[in-house]
């Protein structure tokens, strides 16, 4: 691709990312002003951050899966467009119902951006400067998520919260324009996607966010326990076609091993405690302690820099001592920082909760692991989608997945080999199945 093409491309690709991991937390201060505008109680206004990420989660494997069928240009231009008509629709709703639809609308498109971005810098970048395409979309997802607060803060300042949407709707229009021009094209492998393990996917999701919901609205038990059980029997479905399927959706493979397995399991854990800290914060800054959206903002931009900061340092580290003890260092220090937020003092000053922000974001900066995917071809695709859904998705903030060329890793050691012997789930040759799980082994030890 010629310099001046490629420069646009990245501009494109950069605008998208930028729209999607800001509406992942620019409304998060700006809830309290939602909830007393539209009238709504705090259990109910959450559902504006909610609705967003939940389909976000839900649909960041299918369109990946999507976008290796049909061509990453089609989706993510598609994802631009349903994401500027979401925004458009978010600033027009005059009820949190019609704003809940509108933040899910928001939240297909951003999924398929968040998805297929990765994928779009591999292809716009020759295999000499991954490099440079992993550390701009590193930059741009860490900018992004440090400018949120701080931006949906001085909007609110400013302007009545509607405005945080209809800020997207300029650049998003300009996006989709320019996107079928400039990004590269293809047409795919033209393989079918699994439609029914997305349901399946999405419904398990879904469920259980709905039935942890009701036990917040203090729905009648057994409805909760009705929707939850059917999460159960979704999921357990889901796991078993995902184990008969020649190319599944979500690898199991990747389970058999255990410190895979673990990895996932304390993302999981690390995330929902911090996505929990940004819904509840806002609220506690603005309804108790009495500070402006705008003030509430720049307390929160503590964290996200701090996370920026944190993580190339342990990546640094990484190499001179060993990585589970940096992620076990971190996380202890993020519960730290958690508990000293939990013991805030009836005033506290700026310094108290700065400095408690501070010490979250570089407990949560040092516990994160960058995952290193392979993109080339069918295969390793699947296996760095299910890399970015099990160890944090595109759409949360700090969390991203370096892709590199396949060729240019070498074979696992001995020590590693038995433990792909042991993998339970072979739902590929093992000729097929090797390349792309040595891709993350030999990211676990890099």
């Amino acid at each position: 691709m010629p310099i001046d093409r490629r420069r646009f491309a990245v501009a494109v690709v950069a605008i998208g990312t930028v729209m999607a991991v800001l509406d992942s937390s620019i409304a998060n201060v700006a809830l309290p002003t939602i909830g007393r505008e539209l009238r709504a109680d705090p259990a109910s206004s959450i559902w504006v951050v909610n609705g967003y990420q939940v389909i976000v989660a839900t649909l960041l494997l299918p369109f990946s899966a999507l976008g290796d069928a049909i061509g990453y240009r089609r989706v993510y231009a598609s994802g631009i467009v349903l994401f500027t008509l979401g925004s458009l629709a978010c600033a027009l709703s005059k009820t949190l119902l019609l704003l809940v639809l509108a933040r899910a609308l928001q939240g297909v498109g951003g999924a398929a951006i968040m998805s297929i971005a990765p994928a779009l810098n591999r292809t716009i970048f020759p295999s000499r400067m991954l490099g440079v395409a992993v550390g701009i979309s590193a930059f741009t997802v860490a900018s992004s998520s440090a400018a949120g607060p701080t931006i949906g803060g001085a909007i609110l300042a400013i302007a009545p919260w509607p405005w945080l949407f209809a800020i997207n709707v300029p650049l998003g229009a300009f996006d989709a324009v320019f996107a079928s021009r400039s990004l590269p094209g293809g047409t795919g492998s033209g393989a079918r996607v699994d439609f029914v393990s997305a349901l399946l996917s999405g419904g398990t999701v879904a469920l259980v966010v709905m039935g942890l919901d009701g036990v917040a609205r203090k729905l009648p038990p057994f409805i909760v326990a009705g929707m939850l059980a059917v999460a159960v029997g979704t999921a357990v479905a889901f796991v078993r076609r995902q184990s008969r399927l020649t190319h599944p959706m979500l690898p199991l493979e990747l389970f058999g091993i255990r410190r895979f397995s673990l990895a996932a399991a304390t993302s999981l854990v690390s995330f929902v405690a911090q996505g929990l800290a940004f819904v509840a914060l806002p609220f506690l800054f603005q309804s108790v302690y009495g500070y402006s959206a705008f003030v509430s903002g720049l307390l929160f931009t503590p964290w996200p820099l701090a996370i920026a900061v944190a993580a190339p340092v342990a990546g640094r580290l990484s190499d001179r001592y060993p990585a589970p003890a940096l992620a076990t260092l971190g996380l202890t220090v993020f519960a730290a920082g958690l508990v000293c937020l939990a013991l805030l003092p009836a005033h506290p000053t700026t310094t108290d909760i700065v400095l408690r922000a501070v010490l979250c974001g570089i407990g949560f900066g040092f516990s994160r692991r960058r995952t290193t995917g392979n993109c080339s071809g069918r295969r390793p695709a699947n296996a760095a989608a299910a890399l970015r859904a099990c160890l944090g998705p595109c759409a949360l903030p700090g969390s991203r997945s370096a892709r590199r060329s396949s060729r240019s890793l070498s074979a696992r050691p001995p020590a590693l080999r038995s433990r792909r012997e042991r993998v339970p789930f072979s739902p590929v040759p093992r000729t097929r199945r090797s390349a792309w799980l040595r891709v993350w082994l030999r990211s676990q030890r890099a």
